[in-house]
This record gives structure tokens, sequence and C-alpha cells, in this order.
């Protein structure tokens, strides 16, 4: 009987349990408790205990979020898993937690050039700062490198200029269950092939993104914050700056205007504008900004001017071609 386990700990996690449709049941979660999200500071992290066992599958938390405690490790050994499938977990697994697995672990990792460029963290979020068009998700043999594993399968979706961090997740989500159930057959009966990612290429990576690097720099083109907010909204902590030493958090923004109708002359970071609905624009560097949702304990009024409180926007080193994945130092 086939022995199969999911990784994760994320609502795309929950898609995934609730929406795969495949003939062969999940029989274990490996998750984390709530208390071990908080100290990780897993970005939409789900209390997943309750509705797994609800559909009949094995919950086991486990004590560390690397999983190399030995507690884990004898755990996970004594569950004789033939197949795993790693969704919102965010980690490395372990070689010895690799090796205990008859058939392999799979995983998803994509990029908007395709692996081995764009490997690491928050590839999703990176290729919306960047403009980028297209999306790759992989289904890939975990090994334990970064993101380095051979690939079974591809999904090319499109980036469009409305999608935000939330759209991108569902995008994924929804690529990674058509990759499952799409060679499912072949992975149980462990005849399948894999491909190697192309090693003429040098891999590259994107680096780690932290809450407080979602701090806008009101010195970028109206472009650039636009796509930065929807790169870092919600499920993420948003895009946020201050009013003196009050914070606001942008949520949901878009350009407004190429033209600035009169505050041509205001500072970038301006309100230069407050709508009856509470929308303001704020003058930016190319033009206007409309904010749409906001989150602040005050209200905004007309000529507030957005700054950074003492803070400084984090400047991510680029490559040659300006954007943000980087070969390995």
């Amino acid at each position: 009987m086939d022995n199969i386990a999911v990784f994760g700990c994320k609502a795309t996690t929950f898609f995934l349990l609730e929406n795969l449709q495949i003939p062969f049941p999940v029989r274990h979660l490996i998750t984390i408790s709530p208390d071990l999200g908080k100290r990780n500071e897993v970005a939409d992290y789900l209390d997943l205990k309750e509705a797994a066992q609800a559909r009949g599958v094995q919950v086991y938390q486990a004590k560390t979020y690397s999983l190399k405690n030995e507690e884990d490790q004898d755990y996970l050994r004594s569950l004789r898993l033939d197949l795993a499938f790693v969704i919102g977990w965010q980690r490395l697994l372990p070689a010895d937690v690799l090796s205990g697995l008859r058939i392999g672990a799979f995983g998803m990792h994509g990029s908007s050039m395709n692996l081995p460029l764009g490997r690491g963290r928050s590839p999703m979020n990176w290729s919306i700062i960047e403009g980028r068009k297209v999306f790759y998700t992989n289904l890939f043999r975990y090994d334990p490198g970064v993101d380095s594993g051979d690939v079974l399968d591809t999904f090319k979706f499109e980036i469009t200029d409305r999608d935000t961090a939330e759209t991108m997740h569902f995008k994924n989500t929804l690529a990674m269950k058509y990759l499952i159930e799409r060679n499912i057959d072949r992975l149980v009966r462990n005849d399948f092939q894999t491909t190697p990612q192309d090693a003429s290429l040098t891999p590259t990576y994107y680096p780690k993104r932290t809450p407080a690097d979602s701090l806008i720099n009101w010195e970028l083109d109206v472009h650039a914050l636009e796509r930065f907010i929807r790169a870092v909204t919600r499920p993420f902590n948003g895009a946020f700056t201050f009013v003196g030493d009050q914070p606001i958090t942008i949520l949901d923004a878009q350009v407004f205007d190429l033209h600035e109708f009169g505050y041509a002359a205001l500072p970038s970071g301006t309100v230069a504008a407050v709508f009856e609905n509470g929308k303001f624009l704020v003058k930016c560097f190319g033009g206007l900004l409309l904010v749409h949702t906001y989150e602040a304990g005050f209200e905004v009024k007309r000529s507030m001017q957005f700054q950074y409180n003492g803070l400084s926007p984090r400047a991510f080193e680029r490559n040659i071609h300006g954007y943000f994945d980087l070969p390995e130092h």
C-alpha cells in the first residue's frame, strides 16, 4: 500500500490537501505548531492539525522546523514513507529524511527564468518586483541542496499587471496540484524520468526577504512602487511607510496617471489629494499613485509627507541585467 505524506504549514498546504484529486490517499501530514510557526515568522502560517485529522490524515507536528532533531527523524523513519510532497514548508529536507523515502520527496520551486536560474527565496515576490511576465513552476525531486534537484515536470503561467503576492500563490498552488495529478500514477509506480537542471548555466539565487524589507523607497518611480506594493501585500506584511513616527501600511495601489494634474512641484511621497471615499493620491517620480487600501492609526490628509522614521530602505544587490538573482558567492 502506498504511504504518501505532505510536508507543509501554510494555507497553500491546506488548499492542496482539500483539492488534490488523486486515487491514492495522503496518509500523513508533517507540519509545525502555531508556536513554532510564530517563532519562525512563517508568512501565511495555518494550523492544519484539526482539518487534516478530520480528513483521516495522521498529523505530526515537528519539534524543529529544520527536521534535524533526532526525535523528528526517528519518527519520520518509523513511518516508512514511500512518497512525499512538499508545499508550504519553505525549508530544506535533511539528507537523513530524504534517504528514508522509498521513492522520494517532490516539491515545487519556480522562477521567471526557469531553473537553475532564480533558485532561493521569495521568487514570486521578486518576479513581480522585477516586472516579469511569466513564471515557471517546477515539480522537482528534493536533494539536500537549495532547489537543485532534478525536474520531473514544469508548468508555465502568466504574471499579469494585476497579480499580487496572493494571486501568485493561488496560481503556483494550482500549478503544483495540476503537476502532481498529471504525474501521480508514474510516481507511485516509481516509473518516471527526471531531467537534471541545465549544467551549462551558472545557478543564481534570490535573497531572502524579511518584513523590514517592505519599507517603501519613495525614490523609486511610480511603476516600480506599484509593483513593489503588489509584491509584498497579503499574505505578507504589506508595504509600509511613516508619517512622522506613525506607520501606515499600503496594501493595494495602482498607477493613477503619468500626468501630475498640477501636483508636479510636490516632493515625491507627498499626499497630493484625498478623495471623499478615503482613497488618496501620492505624488511619485514619474506620476501619481492611487492608494485603494491601507491600514493606519490616523486619518490620511492632503500634504502629508511619507518618510522613513530613521530607517533606510534596503538596497539589494543587482546582477548585470538589473535583476536581483545572483550567482552564489
